[in-house]
């Protein structure tokens, strides 16, 4: 299945039935009075999380949704049928924005979460409601309350625990396939990544969802490359995983192309918990190796630089660890949770 991320869609809800004018007709009752019923409710346009579903393809083919009108009111006191609500069924993890792009209406977090985006119409009162001590006999009747339209974006943002950021062909395919059951697209070129990829991994009984997004290049958070389109898919995680590609020339200078793409892209992803890793050591010396370590440390001010290979899967155990703490952490503070000692 494709993957799809945004899009633009039309919602509208039902129109309310109108009131009946109608009056009471029966056998030896020549003067009866109003019986009209009240016209039915419009369908609603309502929006649900489903833990099924991962990209927004099936609104790519189908941009326009409403619902029906009401069934208008009858005699005899019988109100019209209410309309069928319309249900899209959303990933979770899908934001819902005005038509502006920008304006935040709703964020499906949970699975089963519903909300309405577009409530119907109320049907219209029939006669019946308009008779007084003046009017004994009233020909008034409501129509029904218009429903409700608008256009509306679908932003989906995936909810991973863990996000893998680096340059392009930095062996974060590699490394989401050693670590989880995920099977990405591997080849030794850039960009072999199109798409956001989802891993589940389990450590010490313990799972956790890790995302694989595109290789970022310089000038990324301004939509250069891939990289910008799909920066939004980490902007929940509890940390970020970079790798640096130990065989790629100057690991300090790729190390700080990445992280000033994060600062410029703001919305937090710089402020993470970050697990810095030299890939693909397996390829190197044990003198290159602390060599690139110690330089790539140095960029970093300091922070610890840990030695992996996902192809050999040397140093992957320790560093998944130090991202279930990150996890841990945010799940704790997110159930407001005192941290475990």
């Amino acid at each position: 299945m494709r993957f799809l991320d945004s899009a633009k869609i039309f919602i509208q809800s039902g129109h309310g039935g109108s009131g009946s004018v109608s009056f009471r007709r029966e056998k030896f009752i020549p003067e009866g009075g109003p019986d009209g019923g009240d016209g039915g409710r419009g369908g609603s346009v309502i929006a649900v999380a489903d833990d099924d579903l991962n990209t927004l393809i099936d609104y790519r083919y189908q941009q326009h949704f409403k619902a029906k009108r009401g069934q208008g009111g009858m005699g005899r006191q019988r109100s019209g049928k209410a309309a069928e609500d319309v249900t899209l069924r959303l990933p979770v993890g899908t934001q819902i924005l005005d038509e502006d792009g920008e304006t935040l209406l709703f964020d499906l977090k949970e699975a089963g979460q519903e909300v309405v985006l577009a409530k119907g119409g109320d049907g219209g009162r029939g006669n019946m409601h308009f008779k007084s001590a003046v009017n004994r006999a009233p020909r008034r009747a409501e129509p029904g309350w218009p429903g409700e339209e608008r256009w509306v974006w679908l932003k989906l943002k995936l909810l991973a625990d863990a996000g893998l950021v680096g340059l392009p062909n930095a062996g974060k395919s590699t490394f989401l396939a050693a670590v989880s059951r995920a099977r990405p697209k591997i080849a030794d070129y850039p960009f072999t990544t199109l798409e956001p990829k989802l891993g589940t991994v389990v450590v010490d009984e313990t799972a956790f969802v890790i995302a694989d997004i595109p290789g970022l290049i310089e000038g990324a958070s301004e939509g250069v490359g891939l990289g910008d389109r799909f920066l939004g898919h980490v902007e929940r995680c509890a940390a970020l995983l970079h790798l640096v590609d130990s065989t790629a020339g100057n690991v300090a200078a790729n190390y700080r192309t990445i992280r000033a793409e994060l600062e410029a892209y703001g919305n937090g992803l710089a402020e993470k918990p970050e697990i810095l890793c030299l890939n693909k050591v397996d390829a190197l010396t044990e003198e290159e190796a602390a060599e690139r370590r110690d330089a790539l440390a140095g960029a970093a001010g300091g922070a610890d630089v840990h030695l992996v290979s996902g192809v050999a899967g040397r140093g992957l155990e320790a560093v998944l660890r130090l991202v279930l703490a990150e996890v841990r952490r945010r799940r704790l503070a997110e159930r407001g949770q005192a941290e475990e000692p």
